[in-house]
């Protein structure tokens, strides 16, 4: 696994061109694909008699090769899930017709052994991870071992190159794969009975001909295509941002699959199923049979104990707009998913608030240029959010300091805790979510990340509110 300050390879001529189109409308429909055929497969004889509706391609052990990570003793599951882009057929009116397939969505679905909890794990788009090689197959050219994009491996060597790419960075032994295509998100949607959300302020976005009042509301599937597709209306715009949003969409969405006046519902269910082994393509491994002897084994799991998880990350400082993994963090998830284990015991930092919930403005009180910039970096590698970077009114600022509202004490130890410089608290006119933080001619930087600081592999469960974030 690669989560280091390294270089990146020179550039490959015949890579494909770099295309930031919409990548977590594909997360949320692979994710919610998934997940449905998974607990809302009550009505277990359904899945056989929806079995052409299945697409399926094969992946070879000649394709995985011959080290791959030793499967644990156990009924765990492990299943790849990867949205297409695909834009011919039905998905050409989403967006310009383009050759062939690429993924922006790789995440990993684990079922525990018991069958008493499951995980979604998330792994960023621009993760910069050491890539393996891969043999053409399919009318892929194969891939070289380099440092690259995690989303390379699907257009370099397809399904199975993506399979090995996860392997070998995770160690974690992978059982079956489902690739999503979007054209069934719609049907899926209206099949629940609409997905709740909850949104802080109205929305009027015209690109994704999306209006919508603020507040908690239940969307239908055109709405609901619009709110995943929306980029610049809804949150902060961040890559990060989107997926916390769309993890609570899929979560929802997850819950009332799950509730009681869906599973007793079977023309309901029939109608949730359709839409959503028509949108699957699978490995063959990943037969009906399979899929309904495990959501047969499903039925008790509670939403409390699905849990969403994205991979522990930080901005690269050598390469701007890419992430890297925090290495003990991420080493230490993927060591609980191989190993078949839970995330309910383990003990997160000291940090009183977690620290991708704080916002932080920052402002420059010294006369060094680029100060600012270069401490939003840091920041954001410890899972701060940085909302402005701007100067102090007045220079220079002798002592670091952290302006917050009047009721928001608690906030402030997480962001003094990490921080060299014995920065003082003054109450300010801010808003109570959101720290300023000045810094001053006396900044020091940041305290080392602790080995144990285990916060961001905790993530959230299925019965989140969104309305409470």
């Amino acid at each position: 696994m690669s989560g280091g300050l390294v270089d990146a390879p020179p550039s490959d001529p015949g890579a494909p061109p770099r295309r930031r189109k919409r990548p977590w409308l594909r997360w949320v429909v692979a994710v919610a694909v998934t997940l449905v055929l998974l607990v809302a497969g009550v009505v277990v004889g359904v899945l056989v008699k929806l079995n052409g509706n299945i697409k399926h391609e094969d992946v070879t052990a000649e394709d995985l090769g011959a080290t791959r990570p030793p499967k644990v003793a156990g009924t765990a599951m492990n299943i790849l899930v990867v949205g297409s882009d695909q834009r011919t057929g039905k998905n050409a009116k989403y967006g310009r017709r383009v050759t062939g397939e690429r993924t922006d969505t790789i995440m990993l679905v684990h079922v525990s052994s018991r069958r008493d909890n499951a995980m979604v794990i998330s792994f960023p788009r621009d993760s910069l991870v050491q890539l393996p090689a891969c043999r053409a197959v399919g009318g892929h050219p194969g891939q070289r071992p380099h440092l690259g994009m995690i989303n390379e491996s699907f257009n370099y060597g397809g399904i199975a190159c993506t399979w090995k790419t996860i392997e070998t960075l995770t160690h974690i032994h992978i059982d079956h794969f489902v690739k999503v295509d979007f054209t069934g998100f719609k049907s899926m949607v209206d099949a629940v009975g609409g997905v709740e959300v909850c949104l802080p302020q109205r929305v009027d976005d015209k690109k994704a001909l999306l209006h919508l009042p603020a507040g908690r509301q239940t969307l239908n599937g055109e709405q609901a295509l619009g709110y995943v597709r929306a980029r610049y209306s809804l949150g902060d715009g961040s890559d990060i941002g989107r997926i916390q949003r769309q993890q609570m969409f899929i979560a929802s969405m997850v819950k009332k699959a799950m509730s009681g006046e869906t599973l007793t519902d079977p023309a309901k269910l029939l109608a949730i199923l359709d839409a959503a082994t028509k949108a699957v393509t699978t490995d063959r491994g990943l037969s009906p049979g399979v899929m309904k002897d495990l959501a047969t084994s499903l039925q008790g799991l509670d939403a409390g104990k699905i849990r969403f998880i994205t991979t522990p990350w930080h901005y690269s400082l050598t390469q701007p707009g890419r992430v890297e993994w925090v290495k003990s963090q991420a080493g230490r998830l993927f060591q609980i998913v191989a190993r078949d284990e839970s995330v309910e015991g383990i003990k997160g930092g000291q940090a009183k608030v977690g620290r991708s919930k704080i916002q932080i403005e920052l402002r420059n009180g010294t006369w060094r240029s680029g100060l600012g910039t270069e401490v939003a970096a840091f920041l954001e590698q410890r899972g701060y959010h940085i909302t402005k970077i701007g100067d102090s009114a007045s220079k220079p600022q002798q002592k670091t300091t952290i302006l917050y509202g009047p009721n928001g004490e608690t906030r402030v130890p997480t962001l003094t805790g990490d921080l060299l410089t014995a920065a003082p608290r003054q109450v300010a006119r801010a808003q109570t979510n959101r720290l300023v933080l000045v810094i001053g001619d006396d900044w020091k930087g940041l305290k080392p990340l602790r080995s144990d600081d285990t916060e961001s592999i905790k993530g959230f469960d299925a019965t989140h509110d969104s309305c409470a974030a």
